[in-house]
């Protein structure tokens, strides 16, 4: 069973540029699903391959350093947990294609993901806004 960690939600200004950069890949990735949305690319395939997903995720790897221990490493987490599932279920999308049976349970496996990117997007980009800490579960021991 995972419970949620319980991360401090103090904030002295002293965060105030890693939240901006944090506003940045949010941006970002936004732009990207936009692009799916607006273009003949799929909302989730627009994510993981577009330009601005990847300049973000680039973003997250280098400045997330400076964030650890901060209420704001729930959103870079959240972030890069967002791109990566969504690559993953992308993959199982396409081996679902593969075969002519699959390729209905693959379309329907790349709209529901392009929705809980957008969830998710929206989700942690208010969540900042408000200066709030994104869940984040942590194993239990029994």
């Amino acid at each position: 069973m995972a419970e949620a960690e319980v991360i401090p939600n103090h904030d002295d200004g002293s965060l105030d540029g890693s939240r901006a950069w944090c506003h940045v890949m949010y941006g970002l990735h936004a732009l990207s699903a936009l692009s799916g949305i607006l273009t003949s690319a799929t909302i989730v395939g627009a994510f993981v391959f577009g330009w601005p997903s990847i300049i973000a995720v680039i973003i997250n790897f280098v400045t997330r350093d400076k964030v650890s221990g901060t209420w704001l490493a729930t959103h870079w987490r959240w972030q890069l947990r967002t791109f990566w599932f969504a690559a993953l279920w992308l993959l199982i999308a396409g081996v679902l294609m593969l075969t002519l049976i699959g390729i209905p349970a693959a379309i329907l496996v790349v709209v529901s993901t392009g929705l809980w990117v957008l969830y998710r997007v929206i989700r942690g980009w208010l969540a900042l806004r408000d200066r709030r800490a994104m869940p984040v579960a942590v194993a239990v021991a029994a």
